[in-house]
């Protein structure tokens, strides 16, 4: 299938960072949102980080419009039915999810393709929700998704193989290295990734070490370009919660069962930068 029109259900971090990726792979990309104030903050946003890539000249100002060009903003559903493929990248939710792929399955044509960007719910749940599900798989990104290279592919049960053809050739496409996974909790990176995350916040809770201390290990003694309380403050205290507890939910394994510490600072409104304070502060930066 010859892929022209990408849609894009969400404008958030995920979600514009795809959209700008698909743009930038030289696809016209319709990118949909729950009102026109988060539609425009989630556009203004891809504007700015290309605007630094055009100040830092990695890119061109005639490469920058041409990418901004081939993005449409909407808030009404009914606009991806000229997509070729779908991807959704709203919250992580089931039931919020399973809502969006029942109003994809009635607009989109027939032969387009609907992936999930979950990173650790079903996908088989999801597709249940369309009368497509052999047209349905997960396409789990990386954030920042225009910096990482890798995309996980989920294939269920029910996907056939020329969903598994076609979304291989579109990651491909975009610049990304494909590996399969099966539709099972947490797949590859957030199977692994998430009980490293959450030992994190059982030192900071259990006084063990700062998350400064903690954070200093993994950056200086493992190489990573972040530790693991700067990750959860990127990602977001309630994203990370959220994932845990669905992966509790499923393998009832106690190394995904979210810690205290998270719920409480859930409760005073510490999800991270987006809040501006999580297990740092951000507020300065703001």
């Amino acid at each position: 299938m010859d892929i022209k029109t990408v849609g894009v259900v969400g404008c958030g971090i995920m979600g514009a960072g795809i959209t700008q990726q698909c743009s930038q792979s030289g696809y016209n990309v319709i990118v949909s949102e729950i009102n026109d104030e988060v539609l425009k903050k989630g556009i203004a946003a891809i504007d700015s980080i290309l605007n630094r890539q055009v100040i830092k000249e990695r890119m061109t100002q005639q490469d920058k419009d041409g990418v901004m060009s081939g993005i449409r903003g909407t808030i009404d559903m009914k606009d991806f039915a000229k997509c070729d493929l779908v991807i959704e990248a709203a919250t992580e939710d089931l039931e919020i999810k399973k809502q969006i792929f029942a109003q994809l399955d009635k607009v989109c044509p027939a032969h387009a393709v609907l992936a999930t960007n979950t990173s650790v719910l079903s996908v088989a749940d999801i597709a249940a929700a369309t009368k497509r599900p052999a047209m349905v798989l997960g396409m789990h990104f990386s954030n920042p998704v225009p910096l990482m290279k890798i995309l996980e592919m989920i294939v269920t049960i029910a996907t056939g193989e020329e969903t598994v053809a076609i979304g291989k050739e579109f990651g491909v496409s975009i610049g990304k290295t494909v590996v399969i996974a099966k539709d099972l909790p947490g797949f590859i990176s957030n199977r692994i990734s998430t009980s490293y995350l959450l030992n994190a916040v059982r030192l900071v809770q259990e006084g063990v070490a700062t998350a400064e201390d903690i954070d200093t290990v993994f950056r200086l003694g493992a190489g990573h370009p972040m530790g693991p309380l700067q990750t959860l403050d990127l990602i977001g205290i309630d994203t990370v919660y959220r994932g845990a507890s669905a992966l509790y939910d499923e393998l009832k394994d106690s190394q995904y069962a979210p810690p205290p510490l998270m719920k409480r600072m859930m409760a005073l409104g510490w999800l991270g930068r987006k809040t501006g304070k999580g297990f740092y502060d951000y507020n300065d930066e703001k």
